[in-house]
């Protein structure tokens, strides 16, 4: 948004996961392995992980499917899962917890599987002076804002992984991001076409 410039990578990575079993009819077959169930056991374990302290990691299960129908015992049932972190050696202890969760479920009998769907990088070694003169840069560029740094997961996440500066700003105002309730002040578009705009052709000092 126009309050923000995003001028750290948040990295992450994202799986598919896949739990299949027998199924079966839910009155006759009762007692067969239900994949949902699977998937949902696999789910807690997930939940259960403690993210590590130093910088910001986080972890989601962002869509569950699966199952035919009300009396039948699923037979498959899949999830989307990602990690994030501002931090490289984060990213990588959450993919060890990742796999000793997978790894421990096919031990004990479990039919999974997981495809991995999504890898963006954190944040490479970049010049600091560079990077500092770009982001004060950008903070004048913002229309008289005092906007916040911060880290996010935007297009400049490839760039700062292979140590070039970089910086990514908003051009709008609003608020509730990735729910039902999330809106655009269309107002603020004309502000930020101003504050693109400048940041493309605007002259740097």
């Amino acid at each position: 948004s126009l309050s923000s410039i995003v001028d750290r990578a948040v990295g992450s990575k994202r799986f598919r996961v896949k739990v299949r079993t027998r199924g079966g009819h839910s009155y006759d077959d009762f007692g067969n392995d239900n994949a949902i169930a699977g998937l949902a056991s696999l789910v807690g374990k997930l939940y259960g992980i403690r993210v590590p302290e130093g910088g910001k990691t986080t972890y989601n299960v962002g869509m569950i499917s699966g199952g035919t129908s009300v009396n039948t015992i699923a037979q498959e049932a899949e999830m989307l899962y990602e990690f994030r972190s501002d931090r490289r050696e984060n990213l990588e202890y959450m993919e060890r917890q990742f796999m000793e969760v997978f790894d421990r479920a096919k031990a004990e009998g479990m039919d999974v599987s997981f495809k991995v769907i999504g890898v963006r990088p954190c944040e490479g070694q970049v010049d600091p002076k560079r990077k500092q003169a770009l982001s004060d840069w950008a903070h004048r560029e913002m229309t008289g804002q005092a906007p916040k740094h911060c880290a996010g997961s935007t297009d400049c996440n490839i760039p700062l992984s292979l140590g070039i500066p970089s910086v990514c700003v908003g051009s709008f105002r609003g608020a509730g991001a990735h729910t039902w309730e999330e809106y655009v002040e269309t107002d603020s578009l004309e502000e930020g076409y101003k504050v693109a705009f400048g940041m493309i052709f605007g002259s740097r000092d």
